[in-house]
């Protein structure tokens, strides 16, 4: 069946979180199409229903839980024989009643790094690796506090549970920036966290750092995805956001949210704003410019995967 003439089917699909990092799987039953892959649970939004509104209908009636509370993630588009699926997916950390399944074989509990179970539904696979994406970001300013400041910082953060490193520090001389590097990829990886180097590729690979982080200017000369397992990039516009998509990046930075001291004159997007400019993207997308951990719910509600910053996060 041609694309055309495929049908075209919208779907809601919740992300069901519990606080240990789990997410919750469902079995598709005997009849339905592909039986016996697992899902996120969900269904079809009907006609004149928004996605939301579908998630909160469609999980009363599969699981019998009232969504207290959905963020919009991220949505992506796949090809199925029989339709067109385009999936919006949302998270779901809170919710009223006790799950009991309606529809599936089985349910599963599933940790993002350690998945039992198999198969899943061929549209799943970049939305688990979305779900191994820390939520926050650190960002290195070792040429404003100092490589010794930096580092000490980066040390007590990563055993405050850090799990995600943007080495930055493109202002220093290659030599300092080399060995700023070298110590935050070694450090990462004693405490299992991911490093990423700003804009150098080669150095990305001297340092066996874990990806690739692209500047804006890097990221609209690139015609196709860098060869790392993690790329992202600094984006200003939905222009720079839609070409992360097309490239199928792993994550996006998005800002500034807030007025902050590098940016004082410029205009900042707010979170209503950022809301607007990452609706219905296949990536995650991080706020930043002026916030922290303590606006993490604010972030995720406006559609964010989570925060990064700079000095916020190594005071």
């Amino acid at each position: 069946m041609s694309a055309a003439a495929k049908k075209r089917v919208d779907v809601a699909a919740a992300v069901i979180t519990r606080p240990d990092g789990c997410f919750l799987l469902g079995q598709r039953a005997p009849g339905t199409f592909y039986p016996g892959y697992w899902e996120f649970p969900g269904g079809k939004v009907e006609r004149g229903e928004d996605a939301r509104a579908a998630l909160i209908r469609e999980l009363d009636e599969e699981l019998g839980i009232a969504a207290a509370t959905c963020w919009p993630w991220l949505m992506r588009e796949h090809d199925y024989e029989h339709a067109h699926v385009r999936l919006h997916f949302f998270e779901v950390p809170d919710w009223r009643g006790e799950i009991n399944d309606h529809v599936h074989s089985a349910l599963a509990w599933q940790h993002p790094e350690q998945l039992a179970v198999s198969p899943m539904l061929p549209a799943n696979a970049p939305i688990l690796k979305a779900l191994r994406l820390p939520r926050e970001m650190g960002i290195t300013d070792a040429a404003g506090m100092g490589e010794a400041a930096q580092l000490a910082a980066l040390d007590r953060a990563l055993a405050d549970g850090l799990k995600l490193v943007q080495i930055r520090d493109t202002t220093l001389d290659p030599a300092p920036r080399e060995r700023l590097a070298h110590a935050v990829v070694q450090r990462c990886n004693a405490a299992g966290a991911l490093a990423l180097v700003n804009g150098d590729a080669d150095l990305a690979r001297r340092t066996a750092a874990h990806g690739l982080h692209l500047p804006a200017r890097q990221l609209m000369a690139c015609a196709t995805r860098p060869d790392f397992d993690w790329v992202g990039a600094s984006c200003h516009t939905r222009a720079e956001l839609e070409h992360c998509a097309r490239l199928g990046l792993d994550y996006a930075l998005l800002g500034h949210v807030s007025a902050t001291p590098s940016h004082p004159d410029a205009a900042a997007l707010g979170w209503d704003g950022f809301g607007e400019l990452v609706k219905w993207l296949p990536m995650p997308v991080f706020a930043i410019g002026g916030v922290g951990t303590e606006h993490m719910r604010t972030a995720r509600a406006a559609g964010a995967h989570g925060v990064a910053g700079i000095r916020a996060r190594w005071a």
